[in-house]
């Protein structure tokens, strides 16, 4: 009987201590560079998890809430390219390396329906009560079957850059 409270009293304060960062306006931004147009987005309502404990990471975010400096590249984006009708969400799972260092996150991609093995070189540093996390990435259309047509293959980019800047709180 009393290893079994010695037991539980352990796993309640294990859980008690363990460091979780979270933030719900985490900043995702991605880039373009074309021969005819430059395309840049941001979503500055981005949601990340964040497991000292595990290493877990976790992103997820609404592909129609990416802001465009033209209202019509917003319009094209969601519904001939991304689709976010069909598929509303993308989303980043993953284990990232040791705090206070340049890291590589290793996880699972998903946008667009589809999902890739990714691995993201980047920084998560614990400032105060704060992890701030940066990383920068690219990523090929085409591993996420998002389709450019003919007539506008000189206005997209086959590869994207894409920016992950956070600041998680502790919870």
């Amino acid at each position: 009987m009393n290893k079994a409270i010695t037991f539980i009293l352990i796993f309640f304060v294990t859980n008690l201590y363990s460091q979780r960062f979270i933030d719900k306006k985490a900043e995702i931004s991605f880039f373009s560079e074309a021969l005819i147009e430059d395309i840049s987005a941001k979503n500055n309502k981005v949601s990340v998890v964040y497991d000292v404990e595990t290493k877990q990471l976790v992103f997820q975010l609404n592909i129609s809430d990416f802001v465009f400096q033209k209202p019509l590249m917003q319009e094209h984006f969601n519904e001939n390219y991304l689709e976010s009708d069909r598929f509303p969400k993308a989303s980043f799972s993953g284990i990232i390396g040791e705090l206070n260092k340049i890291s590589i996150a290793k996880g699972i991609l998903k946008i667009h329906g589809e999902s890739n093995e990714v691995k993201v070189k980047g920084s998560l540093v614990k400032s105060n009560d704060n992890v701030i996390l940066d990383a920068t990435f690219t990523i090929q259309l085409k591993d996420y079957n998002i389709k450019i047509p003919k007539i506008v293959i000189y206005n997209i980019a086959e590869e994207i850059e894409i920016n992950v800047k956070a600041k998680l709180k502790e919870i």
